[in-house]
């Protein structure tokens, strides 16, 4: 798997993870620098099934992957059926755990979720593993003798995550998380020869265990690196909205849903994002980044951002679906020719209302919520401001029918240029 747009000549791979702000710890960057722009070899980044979906928190991994993979070298993707089973790490309190049935479908999810991003053919040919295939085999007597005796516990205990949980308290099973990632290494370095890990750069202080494991098991060398943290200017946290995680899976969050994230990112942030995320040319980015300082209002960055990371979770198809969609929603498209799916996924984030029966567009712009009172509908309605499926209503008496119903269905109802909500007709 090879890709044109990868740098060459002037800017290696490394220079190019440099410049995206890619790598923020390593091992060593020299020794990272001759592994990277080297010929093939094996990396490995985690990611513990700890929902039902990857969500864009875990976007800067699986591009990173991608990217590694499209300069030549080979992913092994690891899906964490083990660690899964104890449960996303939290600042101030013990994992959740999880029944081992429900993590185990997890890991069937998030395995088809990683395929759209890495190939599973050619010379470097990406892998799914799961570390349960050898550490859900191990005894504890086994663990404790072959794994424990490797971590001096002053060292555990010296770990900021660690002290900052000494006073409250932390379990065993908290403590001893680093312990089987550092295993991780190891068994993937023994079993597939691989050679570099990286991950979040919170996960510097287990990647660098596993890093000192690999070597204190006689094996190795192995570099890794950390990515930062994707984080907003206003403080607020990634990938999060007034929903909740802006999931990969389309039943959690539809294309249309996902993209629109993308369009609404913070020009303070689009340039970072662009960066992390795209897969577009340094010279392209950058003129990109001009033309977007020049037009702000035009908001090419980011919609050049949602086209691209929408058409690479969800499909070209599902990515000219979400944009048709914002242009029709306000008057710039047709929306007839928006497919259902599509429809009732924009009209849902807009504010969609079920109703048994259609009154006439003053109760319709009441009810839709565009407008808090009928006089105000039908002030709306007198100064040429309301819409229905893109049509201007003039009348304050106009009423619809089930035939003016898209799809059967729904209705699109627009305040003005930029006001807009669904109605959908129960049957």
């Amino acid at each position: 798997m090879t890709d044109s747009n990868l740098p060459h000549g002037r800017d290696s791979l490394t220079d190019d993870l440099l410049w995206r702000g890619l790598i923020q710890d390593s091992t060593g960057l020299d020794e990272l620098r001759e592994l990277l722009d080297g010929p093939l070899a094996t990396f490995y980044v985690g990611f513990d099934p700890t929902a039902p979906s990857l969500h864009v928190g875990h976007l800067m991994q699986v591009t990173t992957a991608r990217r590694l993979q499209l300069a030549g070298h080979r992913p092994l993707l690891l899906v964490g059926g083990a660690t899964g089973q104890i449960g996303d790490p939290k600042e101030s309190a013990e994992r959740t755990l999880n029944p081992p049935e429900v993590v185990a479908g997890w890991v069937r999810r998030i395995h088809d979720q990683l395929a759209p991003f890495v190939s599973y053919t050619g010379e470097n040919a990406a892998q799914v593993v799961n570390n349960l295939d050898w550490t859900g085999e191990m005894s504890v007597v086994e663990f404790l003798r072959d794994v424990g005796k490797h971590f001096p516990v002053n060292k555990m205990l010296a770990r900021e995550v660690v002290k900052a949980r000494l006073e409250s308290g932390i379990s065993f099973t908290e403590f001893s998380y680093q312990l089987l990632q550092a295993n991780d290494f190891f068994e993937l370095h023994r079993r597939y020869g691989c050679q570099l890990q990286y991950g979040g750069s919170d996960q510097w202080g287990n990647i660098t265990a596993g890093v000192d494991y690999v070597r204190r098991r006689g094996a190795g060398p192995v570099q890794a690196f950390t990515t930062p943290l994707v984080t907003k200017s206003d403080g607020t946290k990634f990938g999060k909205t007034e929903g909740g995680a802006i999931w990969l899976d389309p039943e959690l969050t539809s294309p249309y849903a996902f993209y629109q994230f993308w369009v609404n990112v913070d020009d303070r942030d689009v340039g970072r994002y662009l960066r992390y995320f795209s897969f577009r040319s340094r010279q392209e980015l950058e003129e990109l980044e001009k033309a977007t300082a020049e037009r702000p209002a035009a908001r090419l960055a980011q919609r050049a951002l949602a086209e691209e990371l929408t058409a690479l979770v969800h499909g070209e198809r599902e990515m000219a679906q979400a944009v048709a969609a914002s242009q029709a929603l306000f008057g710039r498209g047709s929306l007839e020719e928006l497919s259902p799916e599509t429809l009732r996924a924009a009209l849902t984030e807009a504010g969609l209302v079920h109703l048994k029966e259609l009154p006439d567009i003053v109760g319709l712009l009441k009810e839709s919520g565009l407008v808090p009172s009928l006089k105000e509908a039908r002030r709306v309605i007198a100064e040429g401001g309301a819409y229905v499926n893109n049509a201007r209503v003039t009348e304050a008496d106009a009423s619809f029918s089930p035939e003016d119903l898209l799809h059967g269905r729904y209705l699109v109802l627009r305040r003005g240029k930029r006001s807009f909500a669904g109605v959908e007709l129960d049957k």
